[in-house]
C-alpha cells in the first residue's frame, strides 16, 4: 500500500531525516517554529525541530527588534480611590467614604425590598389563595390553569427575592 504525503512535509522529512542521519548540527541554523506565535530559533537541536515540525530557514535574512520598555507610572500619579479600590496593604477607605458607600447600599437595597414586597402583595391579591378570578381570554381551561401556575411560581420567586434582600440587609453595618 503506497500512502501519499503533502510535497512540503515529504521535502521536510526528507531534510531532517538527512540531518539527523549525518549527525550535522550546523552553526547558526535558524528555525522556524509553526504556532501561535510563530518562533524563530537557533536554540534548538535538529531532533528537537524536527519533533516540533520546525523547518529551516537558511538564506534569509531575520531582523530582530527589541520591544521598547514600556515605563511604570509613579505611584503619585495613581488615584487614592483606585489604589483603594485594588486592595493592596496600604489601600484603606476613609471611613466618612465607606459609611456613606453603607448607606448608599442599604438605601438602594432597601428601595429593592419596598418594590419586591409590593409585586409579592399584587401577585397574591391577584391568586386569591389558589382560586384566581377566570379572565374572558381563558375559555380554554388549561390557559387558566398556566395562569394560576405561573402566579404561585411568582409567589415563590418574590418571596425569595424578598428573603434575599433581607440577609443583604442584616450584613450591613
Amino acid at each position: 500500500m503506497h500512502i501519499q504525503r503533502p510535497k512540503k512535509q515529504a521535502q521536510f522529512l526528507l531534510l531532517s531525516a538527512m540531518l539527523v542521519a549525518g549527525g550535522a548540527q550546523a552553526q547558526g541554523v535558524v528555525y522556524r517554529c509553526p504556532g501561535p506565535p510563530v518562533l524563530y530559533t537557533d536554540a534548538l537541536s535538529a531532533k528537537e525541530a524536527q519533533e516540533k515540525g520546525c523547518r529551516t530557514i537558511e538564506g534569509t535574512p531575520i531582523t530582530v527588534l527589541q520591544a521598547p520598555a514600556r515605563a511604570k507610572p509613579a505611584p503619585s500619579a495613581l488615584p487614592a480611590e483606585g489604589a483603594a479600590s485594588r486592595g493592596g496593604p496600604d489601600a484603606r477607605i476613609d471611613p466618612s467614604q465607606q459609611r456613606g458607600r453603607d448607606n448608599e447600599r442599604r438605601r438602594v437595597l432597601e428601595t429593592e425590598l419596598r418594590d419586591s414586597e409590593e409585586r409579592l402583595a399584587n401577585l397574591q391579591r391577584e391568586y386569591a389563595g389558589g382560586n384566581p378570578e377566570r379572565r374572558g381570554d381563558e375559555r380554554n381551561y388549561q390557559k387558566y390553569l398556566d395562569r394560576v401556575a405561573e402566579l404561585k411560581a411568582g409567589i415563590a420567586r418574590q418571596e425569595a427575592d424578598i428573603q434575599a434582600l433581607k440577609r443583604e440587609l442584616s450584613k450591613l453595618p
